[in-house]
């Protein structure tokens, strides 16, 4: 069920460009999964990264401005 909201969230993102720049601003990883439970997701980062590795997806910050490509559309 935790990579169900993981997967979900990628998506939400993925329909939404704020919220894509929003979570880009943050750094860490840690901070990052804490901003998702904060809205209501459930994963930890364990889970979260098995659903990005799964998908082939890297967490890593590239271009300027600075994105991820995690987001899923």
């Amino acid at each position: 069920m935790a990579k169900k909201n993981a997967e979900d969230f990628l998506i939400a993102g993925g329909e939404d460009p704020k919220m894509r720049t929003r979570y880009d601003a943050i750094k860490t990883m840690e901070d990052f999964v804490a901003a998702a439970n904060g809205e209501g997701y459930d994963f930890t980062i364990d889970e979260f990264n098995e659903v990005l590795r799964e998908a082939g997806d890297s967490f890593d910050l590239i271009g300027n401005p600075a994105k991820r490509m995690i987001w899923w559309v």
